[in-house]
C-alpha cells in the first residue's frame, strides 16, 4: 500500500501490473481491499494486461480520517481520484465505480472527460439522481452506541458491514452526513465516453438500471443475474462483462 496527498489529505492507494490503466474506485463504507483484492478485481484486471490502480476514499480503508462533513463529497472525491492520476503521470485511464465510487466516476466523466477512456458504473442505477437513502438513519446507526441500538433494516446493515471491516465508524458517518454531489439527465447527456452500467438484478439500492442507461448516449447496460447490492461485486457475469466491455472499447 502506497500513499499520497490530495489538497492536504493523506490517501491510501494500490498500483499493480502493467498496460493499459484502470482505476477503481470502492463505494461507502468499504475500502479498496474489500472492495477490488479481496473479490478478485486486480488478479482478474491484471490476468487480462493492465495495471491496476485502486485509491482508498477519504475517510476509508487506510486513508486518513475527517470527522467533519464538509470534507466530504462526491466532487471533491473525483477530485483525489484526478490527483491519484496526476501523482502517478496517468494522463487517460479506464475507471470503475461501485456504488458511491459509480458516483465519483459519473461525475469524472461529466467533469473532465479527456481523463478517461471509459467509465464502468457498478451498483448504481438510476438512483445516480437521488441522493443517497436513509442517509440520516445509516449517519446515526452508525455512531449508535451498539448495533442493537440501530432499528432501521438499511442502517443496521452498514453498521454491521463497517463493524465486519474494521472501518471508522465515526468517518463513515461523517461522510454519510455530507449532501450527495447529484447529477440530472442533462448533466448524463453530455457523457460522451463509452459508459457500461452494471447492476444486479436482486439490487434494491441502486435504483432501475435500464432508466440510468437511458439517459447516457451510447451507454451499455450489463444485469448481474440473481445478485444483490452486495453480493454483485465480485460476480463471474460482472467481471466478464467488465473484460469484453474493455476490450470493445477504442
Amino acid at each position: 500500500m502506497s500513499t499520497f496527498h490530495s489538497d492536504g489529505i493523506e490517501l491510501a492507494f494500490r498500483d499493480e501490473g502493467e498496460g493499459d490503466p484502470i482505476l477503481l474506485i470502492h463505494g461507502f463504507a468499504s475500502s479498496l481491499d474489500v472492495n477490488w483484492v479481496g473479490p478478485g478485481w486486480f488478479d482478474t484486471l491484471k490476468r487480462d494486461g493492465r495495471r491496476v490502480i485502486a485509491i482508498d476514499n477519504r475517510g476509508h480503508g487506510a486513508s486518513e480520517k475527517l470527522y467533519d462533513p464538509a470534507f466530504y463529497g462526491a466532487d471533491l472525491m473525483a477530485g483525489d481520484a484526478f490527483n491519484l492520476l496526476d501523482h502517478l503521470g496517468i494522463d487517460q485511464a479506464d475507471v470503475m465505480g461501485y456504488s458511491m465510487g459509480a458516483r465519483i466516476t459519473a461525475l469524472m466523466a461529466i467533469k473532465r472527460p479527456e481523463r478517461l477512456r471509459s467509465a464502468i458504473l457498478g451498483g448504481m442505477g438510476e438512483g445516480l439522481l437521488r441522493g443517497a437513502p436513509n442517509a440520516q438513519a445509516i449517519a446515526e446507526g452508525l455512531v449508535a452506541p451498539s448495533v442493537d441500538d440501530v432499528p432501521h433494516p438499511m442502517a443496521k446493515m452498514f453498521r454491521k458491514f463497517a463493524e465486519a471491516t474494521g472501518a471508522d465508524r465515526k468517518a463513515l458517518s461523517a461522510c454519510m452526513r455530507m449532501q450527495r454531489s447529484l447529477v440530472d439527465e442533462a448533466m448524463l447527456a453530455t457523457i460522451k465516453v463509452p459508459v457500461l452500467v452494471a447492476v444486479g438484478t436482486e439490487d434494491e439500492v441502486s435504483g432501475d438500471l435500464d432508466a440510468l442507461v437511458a439517459l447516457i448516449p451510447g451507454a451499455e447496460a450489463l444485469p448481474i443475474p440473481r445478485r444483490d447490492h452486495n453480493r454483485a461485486v465480485g460476480d463471474k457475469v460482472y467481471k466478464e462483462g467488465v473484460l469484453s466491455f474493455l476490450g470493445r472499447r477504442p
